[in-house]
């Protein structure tokens, strides 16, 4: 949420002791400094290139980066002597800033997750850091990097089963409920569901464009390398880091999906870990998932893989770097297991009965190869619509969590009496029947409006809780 200036009651610095009824302010782990800085140390090195070096040589090159490396540890010194996090009451408040000193509340009611994630350089020190997912956030809200394993556990643990107690009491019983939180019991067990085997996610990514045409570009290397009479060394470093590029995005996947489990609690939330080089311990709660997606890329059809992802309401979408994307369910599996996580995800929806139907033969004129493969259809829990030729899509949006229903033409579609229908879910997520005949869309458009009052209506009573 957004940040507002600190109380001027409240001129403590973080380590000092709080107002009478408040807990002492915390302060992050005091290595802190020396782990953010080293990260930044990483992105200035890669930002000053090969070019650089080449043109100042190594001297002045090391030289500028051990002026800059600690002028990076000095800020994020004075950053974590500023910084301080407590509970007060029903929110979590973390306070920094030395100049422009700022306070952000965090509404417990408003935590959807908090995400435990261990980079590296956090895992080598016995560190991690907390990622706060909250209602509505477009990006993570407040990370609080670093703390020990054994602290940030336990404050993740705290502030899931504070959020639940408020989120569960009387309007008027929030501030009891969360007093109460030093006494909150542990999260409920959990009972497993699916282990990824690391061997099929390597093989996975080997099965994909990237992988599968490095060979030919090793080959234009070395061919270039022959007929060349001289290279230089700034040539031959941008061209490995060029190659390198090619790969970055399969092996970010495999570290990033390394060991994955998912797993189940009592409490109707899945909790899922995953990572290598960059561990994450996430919870996410069944009630803020929109829609599945199913997808089949090309290479993977001979294997019957297919991979999972779900749209969490109010989750921070990291943007355009898919390894690490929060909304993983299955990186690869088979349709069983498929079919498995779907029936947990959204309760009642079985993978097999669903079923689509094209669009009428007319699309052609606005897909020509890709006409067949689009479709969509209704099932008891979901509402389905696939698309895709070489990498085939199919996404499943719940009823219950349909926001809008919207009926879209074009220019070209008014002229063939098409149109698409747009199921609208929390965040802008969509689940999309492309191309449809005319009629059809507004049927179907009223048939969606339909079901989803219904599931809605079934939510909110007494014995349809989700």
């Amino acid at each position: 949420m957004a940040a507002s200036p600190a109380p001027p009651a409240s001129p403590a610095s973080p380590g000092s002791p709080a107002g009478p009824g408040e807990e002492p302010r915390r302060r992050l782990h005091p290595l802190s400094p020396l782990l953010r800085g080293a990260k930044s140390l990483v992105v200035i090195v890669a930002a000053m290139s090969w070019q650089t070096l080449g043109s100042v040589g190594l001297g002045v090159f090391a030289l500028l980066v051990g002026v800059l490396a600690i002028g990076a540890l000095v800020v994020f010194a004075v950053s974590w002597l500023n910084t301080g996090y407590h509970v007060v009451g029903r929110e979590l408040r973390i306070h920094e800033g030395l100049l422009w000193r700022r306070t952000r509340a965090i509404p417990l009611e408003r935590l959807q997750s908090v995400e435990l994630v261990r980079p590296l350089l956090a895992q080598l020190a016995g560190l991690a850091e907390l990622r706060l997912e909250v209602v509505g956030g477009g990006k993570t809200e407040a990370p609080l990097a670093y703390l020990s394993v054994r602290d940030a556990t336990a404050l993740r643990e705290r502030l899931l089963t504070l959020a639940r107690r408020v989120g569960a009491a009387p309007a008027g019983a929030g501030g009891e409920a969360a007093a109460a939180g030093d006494a909150a019991p542990a999260e409920a067990p959990a009972w497993q569901l699916h282990a990824v085997s690391n061997d099929d996610l390597v093989l996975s990514q080997l099965l994909t464009p990237q992988a599968m045409f490095l060979p030919f570009g090793v080959a234009f290397v070395v061919l270039q390398f022959l007929l060349e009479d001289t290279w230089s060394f700034v040539a031959i470093a941008s061209t490995l880091t060029a190659m390198a590029g090619v790969l970055l995005q399969p092996v970010r996947r495999i570290l990033s999906d390394w060991n994955f489990r998912a797993a189940r609690d009592g409490d109707d939330r899945f909790r899922l870990s995953y990572g290598l080089t960059e561990t994450r311990h996430q919870t996410v709660p069944l009630h803020r998932i929109q829609n599945v997606q199913l997808t089949s890329p090309l290479l993977w059809r001979p294997k019957k893989w297919l991979r999972l992802r779900m749209h969490i309401a109010g989750a921070a979408s990291p943007g355009g770097n898919d390894a690490q994307r929060g909304d993983r369910l299955l990186p690869v599996g088979d349709q069983a297991t498929a079919r498995m996580l779907l029936w947990h995800a959204v309760p009642g929806a079985d993978l097999a009965a669903v079923h689509t139907t094209p669009p009428p033969p007319r699309t052609r004129w606005l897909h020509p190869f890709a006409w067949r493969s689009l479709g969509a259809g209704f099932a008891d829990q979901v509402f389905a619509t696939r698309s895709g030729l070489l990498t085939r899509e199919l996404t499943l949006v719940s009823y219950a969590r349909i926001q809008s229903v919207r009926v879209v033409q074009g220019p070209l579609q008014r002229r063939l009496r098409l149109a698409t229908v747009y199921a609208d879910t929390a965040g802008g997520r969509s689940g999309a029947a492309r191309d449809r005949d005319l009629d059809e869309a507004w049927r179907m458009a009223a048939e969606l409006s339909a079901r989803a009052r219904q599931a809605r209506e079934g939510l909110s009573s007494p014995h349809g809780a989700a």
